[in-house]
């Protein structure tokens, strides 16, 4: 077996692992009335999981940057899914065991958060250190596997409520649980490489923070998670008051159409990244989702304002791999702090941004076309950022030569 086969390995196991980051950040929100009736917990109660779940994901990436190269990739890497898959089996005892379950509820959260967080730091530095060929393909066909993990935990657990009932929720977490629990073991055996190697010695966090390409490229992740999360995270709703569906139709109309052309369009550019330039496909990602932001909010035809909402996922997925594999080849040594801290701001990216629409629209009479609205500023900084990207760096190659 080569090398790079070996290593291939490496990186479908990888792939599973965004998967496992899907499961986790969407089977739970799927189970939030079941959790109010069964529990009798309310729902301003119940939405705090998943503040609480992105919060403690966001601390995971700050404080990676002190203890990943210290305890190693392979360790934290497992420790991530047997996280994952503890905090999944525990929704189905810790509230009956615990004497609120609310608190069960938290408990279990905090601990596949964990998971969730060290699986954002350690998987795209493990793809970009494996010795493979076309980097850029392989960023973006990873992240895309998070999409197919979220339409495949939506579509594949609506259908066994429908068959089962959703009464038997517990028996679907032990089957979601699995996943992480074989990925782990095949973790145990993957080769993984050095990000630097043997020898060279990475960028301090010091260092990091001195450089302006840096910062420029904290902000293009900030603004690819709010771009992304800005409309994803209100598709649903938006799909329901504009078209005036169920929730269920609401659900399929609205994120999952956003997850699907996400997707497509990662896979795209992993297939024919050799032939598009990486920041020309981003400004025209950029400029697509502006448009997407304009159409969705300004049309008042209502199927096209959802068509919108799903060039948005279009023009959205190569923002956040593609910025990653950017930065990776243009701060060379910035290694695991790099990308935890590339992971923090993206993260804060993905909070921020709703709720800035959702802010905008609350305070204009919950008029969630202005909110979106307001929401395109996220790809003007976007391109705007770009185009920082390309002075500064054009300015680093002419002091070097």
């Amino acid at each position: 077996m080569t090398q790079e086969n070996r290593y291939n390995r490496t990186i479908y196991a990888c792939f599973v692992g965004y998967i496992v980051q899907a499961v986790v950040n969407n089977f739970v929100p799927l189970l939030f009335l079941t959790f109010h009736s069964t529990y009798g917990i309310s729902l301003d109660r119940i939405t705090l999981l998943v503040t609480f779940n992105f919060g403690i994901q966001l601390l995971v990436d700050l404080f990676s940057v002190k203890f990943v190269d210290r305890i190693g990739y392979r360790t934290c890497m497992v420790a991530a899914h047997v996280f994952a898959v503890i905090g999944i089996l525990g929704l189905t005892f810790l509230p009956e065991v615990m004497p609120d379950p609310f608190l069960g509820l938290l408990l279990a959260v905090a601990l596949y958060a964990l998971g969730g967080g060290l699986l954002e730091v350690l998987v795209s530095p493990i793809v970009e250190a494996c010795p493979t060929k076309r980097k850029e393909a392989a960023m973006s066909l990873l992240h895309s596997f998070y999409c197919w993990g979220h339409v495949g935990v939506v579509l594949l657990s609506t259908l066994y409520f429908t068959v089962f009932g959703i009464e038997n929720w517990k028996y679907l977490a032990f089957v979601w649980a699995l996943i992480p629990a074989c990925n782990a073991v095949v973790f145990l055996k993957v080769p993984i490489a050095e990000l630097i190697e043997g020898g060279e010695r990475g960028l301090t966090l010091g260092e990091l923070v001195k450089s302006r390409l840096f910062w420029i490229m904290m902000l293009l992740m900030v603004c690819a998670g709010a771009c992304e999360q800005g409309v994803s995270q209100w598709a649903s709703a938006f799909a329901e008051m504009g078209l005036g569906v169920s929730k269920t139709v609401g659900d399929l109309a609205g994120p999952l159409f956003f997850a699907v052309l996400m997707g497509l369009s990662r896979v795209f550019y992993g297939k024919y990244s050799e032939k598009i330039p990486l920041e020309r496909f981003l400004v025209f990602s950029g400029l697509l989702c502006l448009g997407s932001y304009l159409l969705s909010s300004l049309s008042a035809i209502p199927v096209l304002s959802l068509l919108g909402c799903g060039l948005c996922g279009l023009s959205v997925g190569i923002l956040w791999p593609g910025t990653i594999s950017m930065a990776s080849s243009g701060i060379r040594g910035g290694g695991t702090a790099m990308f935890a801290l590339l992971a923090l701001a993206g993260d804060l990216g993905c909070s921020g941004g709703p709720t800035f629409v959702g802010l905008v629209s609350g305070a204009l009479g919950d008029d969630l076309k202005k909110g979106i609205l307001a929401g395109a500023v996220f790809p003007v900084l976007l391109l705007l950022g770009l185009w920082l990207r390309r002075r500064t760096a054009g300015a680093y190659e002419n002091r070097a030569s």
